[in-house]
């Protein structure tokens, strides 16, 4: 079975739960995570506007990958697929819903919360599955634990998952994504706030990256300019300056090249809290990686990575930002 679209739902990090009373803000709703950058939609069968809100979606905002939550049944399973749904999350674990997603290559996500749920869902042949409730069933410390024994399966916690948390779960290496009802804010869906509901998307999005400066490059030119510019820098802002070899580091603030390097000026280094979902983003905007300054760990994870193009005479590099 086929399950490219939780990979895909993975880059983002964040399933926002839309339960919808009037199938007609459906599609503003629709247009506005489009618009926020999460361009995905949980619809729960909470109320009878599920199935129709799911179809609109589908039909009029093709951007968007909406599926169903809270179901129970084949039925919700089949009206999903039917209106246009591309993935199922169910609450608990429901072996005849999930048989009939797995039979019809329908890709789902089961609510879990213990080992033998888990049992189940690799009986199936599954790999991302849901866990929930994750506040009420150790949140962060009981993923951590389950990581162990579990190691081929990604987690979509949710339940007690909230703005002040949320990054929490996300830095476990076993989460693929998280989910709640913190997005949309149900207030801003009954307002029809559209503009609102964008603008705290891009809000929730730039907490999952956390951007910052790491250091600037400079490009000195020489080994001997590039000491005279070190040794200026570090005596401004009272820092040490490092020698690396091939630059010195001048505290958190410069990287000064003794050799030439990318970028006519020099590049900027930006720090992310989440670099494997940042290198996504820039993968949906067209951005390329320069495949010949990507740096990996000793288990080929990417750690940095330039980006090819310069900004106003400058490279750029994504670079992850250590753990707390």
């Amino acid at each position: 079975m086929s399950e490219n679209i939780f990979d895909k739902i993975s880059e983002y990090g964040i399933v926002p739960l839309v339960t919808l009373d009037d199938a007609n803000d459906a599609v503003p709703l629709a247009q506005a995570l489009v618009k926020g950058g999460i361009p995905i939609a949980e619809v729960t069968f909470r109320t009878a506007a599920g199935g129709e809100s799911i179809k609109r979606m589908a039909k009029e905002v093709p951007e968007i990958m909406v599926g169903a939550g809270t179901v129970h049944d084949i039925d919700h399973a089949k009206e999903t697929v039917d209106n246009g749904g591309k993935f199922i999350i169910t609450p608990g674990f429901n072996r005849k819903v999930v048989e009939w997603c797995v039979n019809h290559d329908v890709p789902v996500c089961p609510g879990t919360v213990v080992p033998s749920d888990l049992e189940d869902a690799l009986d199936c042949g599954l790999r991302v599955v849901k866990f929930f409730p994750a506040g009420a069933y150790g949140g962060v410390n009981t993923l951590k634990a389950l990581a162990g024994p579990y190691a081929q399966l990604k987690f979509v916690p949710t339940g007690g998952v909230n703005l002040d948390n949320m990054c929490d779960f996300l830095d476990l290496p076993n989460v693929a994504a998280v989910g709640g009802s913190f997005v949309p804010p149900s207030k801003l869906v009954k307002a029809k706030d559209w503009d609102g509901i964008a603008a705290e998307c891009r809000r929730i999005m730039n907490l999952v990256f956390d951007f910052s400066v790491g250091h600037v490059g400079i490009n000195a030119g020489t080994a001997d300019n590039a000491t005279n510019v070190s040794n200026a820098l570090a005596a401004m802002f009272d820092v040490e300056s490092r020698d690396a070899g091939s630059a010195y580091f001048v505290g958190d603030l410069a990287e000064v090249m003794k050799v030439p390097f990318v970028g006519s000026n020099g590049h900027i280094c930006v720090d992310t809290r989440d670099l494997r979902r940042a290198l996504a983003l820039m993968a949906r905007k067209g951005i390329k990686l320069d495949e010949k300054n990507v740096i990996r760990d000793a288990k080929g994870n990417i750690i940095a990575a330039y980006l090819e193009g310069e900004v106003g005479g400058f490279a750029v590099h994504l670079r992850q930002r250590p753990k707390k």
